[in-house]
């Protein structure tokens, strides 16, 4: 029989389906198997899968580093009516020039 259609699946993945392993850090080996580990997923290869499934390697933790908290919004300027510069020119500009 014919083998004209192996490892076909995988042609049209990113460098045909290789890559390092984020396990055992080889490089160049089919990394096709998903795992989930700290809600983050990695694609391992199939020695590496075998491996965690039967309890010999774990997974790399990998931290997640803290969200970073925005700064706070500076507060809007204030109207010019209400700026104490413009309240005392308003004050000079009511008052009445004495006259002697």
């Amino acid at each position: 029989m014919s083998k004209a259609h192996r490892g076909k699946g995988i042609l049209d993945q990113f460098a045909h389906g290789r890559g390092k392993c984020p396990v055992c850090e080889r490089s160049g080996v089919k990394v096709l198997y998903e795992q989930e580990a700290g809600g983050q997923k990695f694609k391992i290869c199939k020695i590496c899968r075998a491996a965690i499934k039967n309890g010999k390697k774990k997974l790399p933790v990998v931290e997640i580093p803290a969200p970073v908290e925005a700064p706070k919004p500076a507060e809007a300027p204030k109207p010019a009516a209400e700026t104490p510069v413009a309240a005392e020119t308003e004050v000079k500009e009511e008052a009445p020039p004495a006259e002697a």
